[in-house]
């Protein structure tokens, strides 16, 4: 059974509903296990409670054997019967988690044996609760009410008057503010630490929380963003009322093809870099790199690539240099004093990379710092580039790098604009296509790049124009703050953060940050920069035309059919088929609002934030991914959402939620992924999807400091017992 994906209220969950739902609703009473056949690497054998079977509970083995901390966890069947398959070759702890139990005492056993395991029911609705996603104690918040806004300031409500409805202000606490970079809601950040200190009170506690570490500059920014004295009283209401015993509505366990998940995982990293994206495959070609290394990027924390062989487990590093030694390091010192490093400043890196992408020879490819943002005098005004001469630009803040794994070599790429995120077009020159240039986007001839190494001439980027004037072809154009003019076009500085190929026209997508926010198309033409042209599509807020309303996307993806895919700050995954759209999209009128009908809103699978009233979740998954070519085995082209509250992947099948939860360690938290097919002729063994712990405090996961990042990886079986 799946989810719908229809609205609903989740009510509080007392003691009653607590009993009745897990512990009557899902032990298989009185059925009858048939024997779990096993063979020499599986573990198996029947989850039981004091009511008999327990049905879709995790069942997790791990070691410490191998060459790096291993991890495996299933699911149990409508029987309480599980099998781990397919185990490296060690001794394990083996233990039951899950909703309305306690952890269960940890066996130690070896591949090839039975084990039949006793689970532990939890004393308690708050000893149960202890194991429930992020998202669900995140919901317990309680945001200023619709009536509060616009706000007015230190001297009246405390709501910053810049956040001018209760939906901005939601934004801003989710997308544009903490969960961007951490969960809310684990058991790290709904407590105050007692290494923290002592305070008078819990709006003391939090105005110091928000100082740690050398993140504390950008804490203490997002609740002046949001009004400081209005957050640090909700924060603290919701870490009071959770102190006193307040608890989220309880979640269901996994259901129908839920229970078919195998999830692996090895630690890399170290325990102070934080991971941002990893990649294990050419997103065009799964096939590419079979049971090849994983390379991740660790933003702002270390100089390395951090690499995971799946098949040895074993990680290592590849240096990541920049090219200029006066680069200045990303992070700077801690503002105050961490509880879990103290003064220690554990971010140092230079490069800053933040997004690996493979291509169709394995070769990884990476947004990373090369050098200052100040540009050379090719990029700016004067310069015969042919971009520059249609719009110089001074400063880019992050460029691209390229590790040749057959080489072991890095090649280090000056571009003139801004990258973050990449993805590589289907086109002869396997154009490599980056968002974060800001009022540009940039692009790079690899074919180009790789026959003759001039950056310079493999690169170009474009003014983003709308063709306001409904000619077809890029004109003269007003500026941003311009009014349209209809005998002219219009550019916009609504910047690409996501970005997409679509494989049916070659036009490149991507979202725009902000509330509300909007998604962008551009059509290269024959000759970019001088042929390519814009469109942009609001998200449909505030409209009553539109049955559900949403802002502020994130990461985005598309599917082979065109249909583009996104998670937005209120809690829903969207779509928006351009082929919906019934008026024109060029021309004066053609400024964003004029396809609200493309948009299609599904609210993700999480309670709702408790005095929330519209359509939505308390989730806010950070990106989606378009699984194009089945590499997990729900089908081709399901959008993936990373499920950052959720603590798993949320994947949209056939208009059903699937929801895969990672169980062990608590606080799962992604930025992407990507699938691989290893071998198409062995079934679900062959294919997967890979991602990595991304959270920027990994620490604040159920292992606690010295914990590192996670490679992840999601496969599905046909059924819980297939070996």
């Amino acid at each position: 059974m799946t989810r719908s994906v229809e609205s609903r209220r989740v009510v509080h969950a007392g003691a009653a509903l607590f009993a009745a739902v897990l512990l009557a609703g899902v032990s298989a009473c009185g059925q009858t296990s048939d024997a779990v056949e096993i063979d020499g690497d599986d573990i198996g054998g029947v989850v039981s409670g004091p009511d008999g079977p327990e049905a879709g509970v995790w069942v997790i083995a791990e070691t410490m054997d191998l060459p790096t901390r291993f991890n495996r966890t299933v699911v149990t069947d409508d029987q309480g019967r599980y099998l781990i398959p397919d185990l490296p070759d060690a001794t394990y702890d083996v233990w039951v988690r899950g909703y309305g139990l306690v952890d269960s005492r940890k066996i130690r056993t070896t591949p090839g044996s039975s084990e039949d395991l006793t689970a532990v029911v939890a004393p308690d609705p708050h000893a149960a609760a202890q194991y429930y996603p992020a998202a669900y104690w995140f919901s317990l918040i309680e945001v200023p009410e619709k009536n509060e806004f616009p706000g007015t300031g230190p001297q009246g409500n405390g709501i910053s008057p810049s956040i001018g409805s209760q939906s901005a202000f939601v934004r801003s606490l989710k997308s544009g503010g903490c969960m961007a970079c951490h969960q809310l809601g684990g058991k790290a950040t709904r407590e105050i630490p007692e290494a923290l200190g002592e305070f008078a009170s819990t709006s003391d506690a939090w105005a110091r929380r928000i100082q740690s570490g050398q993140a504390g500059g950008s804490m203490v920014g997002g609740l002046n963003r949001l009004g400081t004295s209005r957050a640090l009283e909700m924060f603290a209401d919701w870490t009071d009322r959770i102190a006193a015993g307040e608890v989220p509505p309880v979640p269901p366990r996994p259901q129908g093809e839920e229970r078919n998940v195998v999830i692996t995982q090895w630690d890399w990293a170290d325990p102070t870099a934080y991971l941002h994206d990893q990649a294990s495959t050419d997103k065009r070609d799964p096939t590419v790199n079979a049971y090849g290394s994983i390379y991740g990027a660790l933003e702002a924390s270390a100089d390395y690539v951090p690499v995971l062989d799946p098949i040895s487990h074993t990680a290592s590093q590849v240096p990541l240099p920049v090219r200029d030694p006066n680069t200045p390091v990303a992070s700077g010192p801690p503002m105050q004093p961490s509880p879990y490093w103290g003064d220690e400043a554990i971010w140092d890196s230079k490069a800053n990379a933040h997004n690996p992408m493979l291509d169709d020879q394995a070769r990884v490819w990476l947004t990373s710092r090369v050098g200052p943002s100040d540009n050379p005098a090719f990029c700016r005004e004067g310069s015969d580039h042919p971009s520059a001469r249609l719009f110089p630009t001074t400063r880019a803040g992050r460029h691209l790098a390229m590790y040749d794994p057959s080489t072991d070599e890095v090649s280090l790429i000056r571009t003139c604009f801004g990258t973050h995120h990449l993805i590589f077009g289907e086109d002869e020159n396997n154009t490599l296509w980056t968002s974060g240039g800001g009022q540009v986007i940039g692009w790079l001839n690899t074919k180009m790049y790789l026959e003759t190494g001039d950056e310079e001439a493999s690169q170009g980027w474009s003014a983003l124009v709308l063709d306001t004037n409904g000619n077809g072809r890029q004109d003269e154009y007003v500026g941003p703050n311009d009014p349209v003019d209809p005998a002219m076009d219009k550019r916009i500085s609504s910047g690409y953060y996501g970005v997409a190929y679509n494989p049916l026209d070659g036009t490149i997508w991507g979202s725009s940050l902000g509330f509300p926010g909007s998604i962008l198309r551009l059509d290269p033409g024959p000759n970019p920069p001088e042929t390519a042209l814009t469109e942009i599509y609001l998200l449909p807020l505030d409209n009553p035309a539109v049955p559900i309303q949403g802002y502020s996307p994130r990461g985005m993806d598309i599917d082979r059919n065109g249909v583009v895919w996104t998670p937005l700050a209120s809690g829903h995954m969207a779509s928006f088929d351009r082929s919906k759209c019934t008026g024109p999209l060029n021309g004066p009128g053609a400024t964003g609002g004029h396809c609200p009908e493309g948009w299609t809103l599904y609210p993700e699978p999480a309670p709702q934030i408790k005095n929330l009233t519209e359509s939505g979740s308390a989730e806010s998954s950070y990106y989606t991914w378009v699984d194009q070519f089945n590499t997990l085995g729900l089908g081709d082209n399901v959008p993936i959402n990373t499920g950052n509250g959720s603590e798993g992947l949320l994947a949209l099948k056939d208009g059903e939620w699937v929801v895969l939860r990672v169980p062990y360690p608590l606080g799962f938290y992604t930025k992407w992924m990507d699938g691989r097919i290893d071998d198409p002729d062995t079934g679900w063994k062959g294919r997967g999807i890979f991602a990595t712990i991304s959270t920027r405090a990994p620490f604040h996961m159920e292992t606690g400091e010295g914990t590192p990042s996670k490679v992840v990886h999601f496969q599905m079986r046909p059924d819980p017992l297939a070996r």
